[in-house]
């Protein structure tokens, strides 16, 4: 966990890292249990229903960062989600650059953190607001990362949920924190809300987040 330093010692945890399934279909016993618990699996993507005009980016798709994808999934059971989805940027950094005058704990230094910015507008007829942002990394043994949640602010990337109120036709920026196990590497950014849908992933160049 990461601690903050302030004018006392006050503690704001960042989540722990959430594997989610491998994106080889064969593996079908490791899906964490926070993904399958707050989505359907009864349900194929393509079947849900959403707005009349909105067509849905077929499941499979590669992408590169700056494309946009109009996605659909169940944040819960019978509530759907509709959102257009655009990958901005993909960044590689460190606890030095990125993280000065936090204590990192050595769990944690065995991660490498990245940013990734995103722009999503929701499409869909649903507020989506508190809901978690259904993107995750894909690190170099092709594993799925969920983002990290802070305990308190964190200008250079929030990482947060969708704000409390999200409705039909919101739009905004958001910038989300993924720490790879074992110092790994970010290789994509995918969506894959359950464990039998084919991903649609974005893949392009990883920068340096501006100082």
């Amino acid at each position: 966990m990461l601690k903050r330093t302030t004018a006392g010692l006050v503690s704001a945890l960042l989540g722990a890292v959430l594997l989610a399934g491998c994106s080889d279909d064969s593996d079908s016993g490791s899906a964490s249990e926070s993904t399958d618990a707050s989505t359907s699996a009864s349900a194929s993507v393509s079947d849900l229903p959403v707005p009349e005009g909105v067509e849905l980016t077929p499941q499979g798709t590669s992408l590169a960062v700056g494309d946009t994808a109009t996605l659909a999934w169940e944040p819960r059971q019978d509530t759907v989600g509709v959102i257009d989805a655009r990958v901005d940027r993909m960044e590689k950094t460190s606890f030095k650059r990125s993280f000065a005058g936090w204590r990192i704990d050595e769990a944690t230094e065995q991660t490498r953190p990245y940013f990734v910015r995103t722009t999503i507008t929701n499409r869909g007829e649903t507020d989506l607001g508190g809901r978690r942002i259904p993107l995750y990394a894909v690190d170099g043994e092709n594993r799925l990362v969920d983002y990290s949640s802070f305990g308190s602010s964190f200008k250079p990337c929030p990482s947060t949920d969708f704000p409390k109120s999200f409705p039909p036709g919101a739009s905004g920026e958001f910038c989300l924190v993924y720490l790879v196990p074992d110092r790994g590497d970010l290789t994509a950014v995918s969506f894959r809300p359950t464990q039998d849908v084919n991903p649609i992933t974005w893949t392009g160049e990883l920068t340096r987040p501006a100082s």
